[in-house]
């Protein structure tokens, strides 16, 4: 019998997902705009990979908000990491330069991840262990969504008068009813719970997780997060600019590819929190991780646009699919006391140096090659990270996080 939600779940599922659907969003629209971008400021392809890597460098500095929601709270940092991303977003419109839009970016992807990061504690604290993979996991496709729609407005928008700032111009707007939306988060009822007992004790430092019982933990998952980067960052990023110069196409045949292989992979991407629940989080990664590897390769290898949209459809749900997995496992490994600093240190201070290099190594390489030869060879970390995750990690599925957290 599967836990049903009460209201209040149902409206904080609501709130959780509009709000991971502008995390996709964002993630898609530097690489549906990256052709145009590179014209507009003169950028080569090695720029273009530095360009991600700076703006990528936010997501570990993400890791100083991440880890205050063990001391302000999950639903504080929620409304500061909205808010701020809501900002830089505007303002990232009204760029003249490419420092300028660097900058603007670097910041909104701080506030980005650490939103990204506080739903995905939201979603482990507050939803029955029955169903709390297949929560993660909808909140993730919610997020594939937001990049689906973002790549299916993208060719209008760059079409209009201000072209590709368009793009960040609307991607303000929903975000907006996001911040009035928000006086109804309440603080989850583990963390009021925490509090309430760790009330006289002193605050925990920065490197408190590293010093504790959980640092071969956090130093685990941080490798796996940093392999599953390597590939799944620039995999979706340069898509767009490899088909265009290497294959031919134009901005509608990208949108339309896009199009195709996002509806195809969107019910997979939303099954993927549940096949977690119910096969289990190491069978259903090695289903999901085994997809991200092979839909890569071929994204950047096959000729033909129905070849190319098949492969990008086993990408899009790979490169989606991997996030809910390893959330679940960051989530749910570690106490309530130190779950945010973990997760900021697995994920953002270790895994997301992987996400910040990837992009630099990869346009180097295709400054002297292609895109293809320079993002293949990247197809083999997932499966790498996959074997570590069988010899490493313990199955956490329908437990209460009480007990995963002492595994």
């Amino acid at each position: 019998m599967v836990t049903p939600f009460t209201p209040y779940q149902r409206r904080l599922f609501i709130f959780l997902s509009v709000a991971t659907f502008f995390e996709g969003y964002d993630f898609l629209a530097l690489a549906n705009i990256l052709p145009n971008l590179r014209e507009d400021f003169g950028l080569s392809q090695s720029d273009a990979g530095f360009l991600f890597a700076f703006v990528n460098a936010g997501t570990v500095v993400a890791y100083l908000l991440i880890r205050r929601a063990d001391d302000w709270g999950r639903r504080k940092l929620m409304m500061v990491t909205i808010l701020g991303y809501t900002f830089f977003t505007l303002l990232t419109g009204f760029a003249t330069n490419v420092w300028w839009f660097a900058i603007c970016q670097f910041a909104a992807r701080v506030f980005l991840i650490g939103e990204w990061a506080t739903a995905m504690v939201y979603a482990a604290e507050e939803y029955p262990a029955d169903r709390r993979g297949s929560v993660i996991g909808t909140l993730q496709a919610f997020s594939s969504l937001g990049a689906i729609f973002c790549a299916a407005v993208a060719p209008m928008l760059l079409a209009t008068h201000f072209g590709w700032r368009t793009v960040y111009f609307v991607g303000v707007l929903p975000l907006l009813v996001l911040a009035f939306a928000r006086r109804n988060l309440k603080e989850t009822t583990r963390f009021i719970e925490l509090k309430k007992e760790q009330a006289d004790k002193p605050k925990r430092d920065a490197f408190a997780v590293l010093r504790g019982p959980h640092r071969k933990r956090v130093l685990q998952l941080g490798a796996i997060w940093f392999l599953t980067y390597i590939c799944s960052q620039t995999a979706i990023s340069f898509w767009k600019d490899f088909v265009v110069t290497e294959r031919g196409f134009t901005d509608g045949d990208v949108g339309k590819a896009l199009a195709i292989a996002s509806v195809g992979a969107m019910p997979m991407v939303f099954g993927a929190g549940k096949l977690l629940d119910v096969i289990g989080r190491k069978h259903g990664s090695t289903v999901i991780f085994i997809t991200t590897s092979v839909g890569v390769f071929l994204a950047y290898s096959v000729h033909g646009f129905l070849p190319l949209t098949f492969a990008m459809m086993l990408a899009i749900f790979g490169v989606s699919s991997v996030l809910p997995a390893l959330n679940a496992f960051t989530t749910e490994l570690f106490p309530t006391e130190s779950r945010s600093d973990a997760f900021a240190w697995s994920n953002n201070m270790i895994g997301r140096i992987g996400y910040v290099l990837s992009p630099v190594f990869v346009g180097i390489a295709a400054q002297h090659w292609s895109w293809g030869a320079a993002i293949r060879p990247t197809a083999i970390f997932p499966l790498i990270a996959l074997v570590l995750i069988w010899l490493w990690l313990p199955e956490t599925n329908g437990k209460e996080l009480e007990e995963t957290a002492a595994m």
